[in-house]
């Protein structure tokens, strides 16, 4: 028994050595010298400050000349990323998925309650999805080009430079929120 104390301490010294300090530098050094900017939290800078992440939605409300981002559980907030996981006959979910609605006509007028897209009143699998439908951000141009006092062709445009295409041939193309409402600040400087 004793003679197997000795390559057992040897070998969970050499595994945290191997596991839990070389690989993980190793993939962190990789992922800094491939993707430098994923790495890092894909940062987004206005001015050489961050503004946020490419990769985490962020909170507009109460801010109409800003598109809005989907609804979330965890108030953006990514350390501590959640869905909703009740059943279609909960009441709760019922009355959130209704109140959400009724927040979306409010802040965009004109607009029927067939025609919200789903992701403007449910919340991503993360609960901080960066990203927004084109058909939700067509909606949302009326009220921001309006507020903004913008010609609607150029705000669809800025949808249009901001929106992520598909990877590969997997999930729907998205517009950015974050960068699509810098853009917008841009533009109007």
């Amino acid at each position: 028994m004793r003679r197997d104390l000795l390559p057992s301490a040897i070998a969970i010294i050499a595994f945290t050595v191997v596991c839990g300090l070389a690989y993980p530098l190793l993939v962190t050094g990789i992922g800094q010298v491939v993707f430098p900017g994923r790495a890092s939290g894909s940062l987004v800078k206005r001015e050489r400050t961050v503004v946020g992440s490419k990769l985490i939605g962020q909170d507009f409300r109460g801010r109409p000349e800003y598109f809005q981002s989907r609804p979330s559980v965890t108030g953006y907030a990514a350390d501590g990323t959640f869905f909703n996981n009740q059943g279609p006959n909960q009441k709760k979910l019922a009355d959130q998925l209704k109140a959400n609605a009724d927040a979306y006509l409010k802040q965009n007028p004109g607009t029927r309650r067939q025609d919200i897209p789903a992701d403007a009143v449910t919340t991503s699998a993360s609960g901080i999805d960066p990203h927004i439908s084109r058909a939700s951000a067509r909606i949302q141009a009326r009220r921001v080009a309006r507020v903004r006092r913008m010609d609607l062709t150029r705000v669809d445009d800025l949808i249009d430079d901001n929106t992520d295409g598909r990877f590969l041939f997997f999930g729907e193309p998205g517009v950015n929120v974050l960068e699509l409402n810098l853009a917008l600040d841009k533009e109007q400087q």
